[in-house]
């Protein structure tokens, strides 16, 4: 029987997409005001997802303070506040989309987490629009 625990968190980022490879005008009609050149930022609600076997000598899937504390220091702490374009080596050559911070997010947590649990990131950008990854 495998259930699913959830944790929520949350941080603030600014970030700008953008196309180095593209002219200015190209960027300007794909990522409109997404592209302004002294930024923007979100409020990013996080929700990691362990799916897994109830440990029968605990009751738990996995410790959801261990959860926390895992994302508040391999993921919070690295991007909480930060402009991910300019303070961050993940991004310095990634494109900040909400797509591509889930799947950094999963990359950085699944080396942390044992394997036999199934890892997946729902990022929220806005309260409508969210992205989720699974590792597949």
């Amino acid at each position: 029987m495998k259930v699913t625990v959830i944790r929520k968190e949350h941080f603030n980022a600014a970030h700008r997409l953008h196309n180095p490879n593209w002219s200015d005008e190209k960027n300007q009609a794909v990522f409109g005001k997404c592209n302004n050149p002294n930024f923007h930022g979100h409020n990013y609600d996080l929700h990691v997802m362990l799916r897994g076997e109830i440990d029968p000598e605990t009751g738990y899937v996995y410790d959801m303070k261990l959860l926390s504390d895992l994302i508040k220091e391999h993921v919070l702490n690295r991007f909480d506040h930060k402009n991910l374009n300019l303070d961050t080596d993940e991004f310095k050559n990634l494109n900040p989309t909400a797509e591509n911070i889930a799947v950094v997010i999963w990359n950085i947590l699944r080396e942390k987490i044992d394997r036999k649990y199934d890892l997946s990131i729902r990022l929220y950008e806005t309260e409508r629009n969210f992205v989720e990854y699974d590792g597949n």
